[in-house]
């Protein structure tokens, strides 16, 4: 496992500070990542694109399940955290109780925030907007790819 890579909040926020010291960019992006497909791939892309370092938040799995229910996730925290870290575009990764990123937000402090398509800067969550307007992070909303979704792909295969 890409243990360097899966860091506890408190170490990434002073990632962040290192970076920001040496005029570099944090990018963070949250998300479950249950079955990781090409339109997460694609996304987390464009999104280390935005910056010197991509970070991802991670749902852990009791969130995941408030957020999609029961059955999910699929994959464990450990297994998907794993995955996350091992694509060449994911510089870190940090597990998050919350069914919101805010604390997380509040800790590490992005410069550069990125969510997918099916977002608005003013759909987030109030608490996550307030943690993003705080840190003067920067609000990047990103193209989904089309049919690309974890539900989609568990449609197809019976469940959700």
């Amino acid at each position: 496992m890409h243990a360097g890579r899966v860091v506890d909040a408190s170490t990434l926020g002073q990632v962040r500070d290192q970076m920001a010291a040496a005029g570099q960019r944090l990018v963070f992006t949250n998300g479950c990542f249950d079955l990781l497909h090409a339109g997460h791939v694609r996304y987390l892309q464009q999104a280390r694109g935005l910056g010197d370092a991509l970070a991802v938040g991670l749902n852990s799995d009791r969130s995941v399940r408030e957020l999609k229910g029961e059955g999910r996730p699929v994959n464990v925290e450990a297994d998907r955290a794993e995955v996350l870290a091992a694509l060449g575009c994911v510089d870190y990764v940090v597990i998050f109780d919350g069914k919101r990123a805010t604390d997380v937000l509040n800790t590490v402090r992005p410069q550069v925030y990125a969510k997918g398509g099916d977002y608005r800067p003013e759909s987030l969550h109030l608490g996550e907007q307030a943690a993003l307007a705080k840190a003067g992070a920067e609000i990047r909303i990103l193209p989904l790819l089309p049919g690309r979704s974890t539900t989609a792909v568990l449609e197809r295969l019976g469940g959700s």
